[in-house]
């Protein structure tokens, strides 16, 4: 145990101290806030003709950017751009201790294999968290800054609201970080990690998905993939499936099992992988 915590803070400080870490934390965070809120905003203030016919689209929008929308927001863009780029955080996490030689002196010179890929695991987890957490207060400030420009009564979401979007966040940015991880570990480095990781969140499930409405078996086949499990679980959230991402395909308990399921799995293939593997 000690040398399981030793090694966590250990990775904890690596990728503290590492640009490539913040910028892709960085770039989630541009993104959620961009099209959660930017956006809907400035087409809320600017008005267009569907607004100015119709009073009660214009409220509805600036309903979702006031606090009590904040759980939606929260997780609406996970499915998409923040399942991607958690793949490329776990990608870069795993993949680089092979390039600069961090996996060989670990288990050649200790802590051990298990003790090193844990730590590197929980890490990981642990940024997992941060973002979430640091989003959900991000949010929070600029929702409650758009109510009071805006000279509308704050109304808080409950805490029941918040720690769904905020636990089913967690779980789909997790899974994403760990499908990373593995492709970085069975591939042995970052570059195509990353490339694997982002034509199959962006391009094969949605091509499989649009093959599936033709052929029953490839159908049936979407039903257990990762995208589809994170995008039904926002959608159970949300309620809604405009979003890019966001599905309605299983329901939301069946989603929570499926996305548990692949954090579980990889997890383990993880561990079997690096507990085997020839390092020379």
């Amino acid at each position: 145990m000690t040398a399981l915590v030793d090694c966590t803070r250990a990775e904890l400080l690596r990728l503290r101290r590492w640009p490539a870490v913040w910028i892709t934390v960085g770039a989630w965070i541009a993104l959620a806030l961009t099209f959660g809120y930017v956006f809907d905003y400035v087409s809320y203030a600017t008005g267009t003709e569907s607004f100015a016919t119709e009073a009660t689209a214009r409220d509805a929008l600036l309903a979702g950017l006031l606090p009590q929308g904040v759980p939606d927001v929260l997780v609406q863009g996970m499915p998409m751009f923040g399942g991607a780029l958690a793949m490329v955080l776990g990608a870069l996490v795993a993949g680089n201790g092979f390039g600069w030689g961090t996996w060989k002196t670990a288990f050649t010179q200790g802590p051990g294999r298990l003790a090193a890929v844990g730590g590197s695991l929980t890490a990981l987890t642990t940024f997992v968290v941060l973002i979430v957490a640091a989003t959900l207060a991000l949010f929070t400030t600029v929702a409650t800054g758009i109510a009071l420009a805006e000279g509308q009564t704050i109304t808080w979401p409950t805490a029941t609201a918040l720690a769904q979007a905020a636990g089913g966040g967690f779980l789909v940015l997790s899974m994403w970080a760990l499908l990373g991880y593995t492709i970085g570990i069975i591939a042995r480095g970052p570059a195509l990690a990353v490339g694997l990781g982002l034509v199959w969140a962006l391009v094969v499930e949605n091509l499989l998905r649009g093959v599936g409405s033709l052929l029953g078996a490839v159908e049936q086949l979407t039903l257990f993939l990762p995208g589809t499990a994170a995008g039904s679980l926002v959608g159970s959230i949300t309620g809604a499936t405009g979003t890019p991402g966001v599905l309605d395909v299983i329901g939301g308990d069946r989603a929570v099992l499926t996305v548990a399921a692949y954090v579980v799995g990889l997890t383990a293939v993880v561990l079997l992988v690096m507990r085997r593997r020839d390092l020379a």
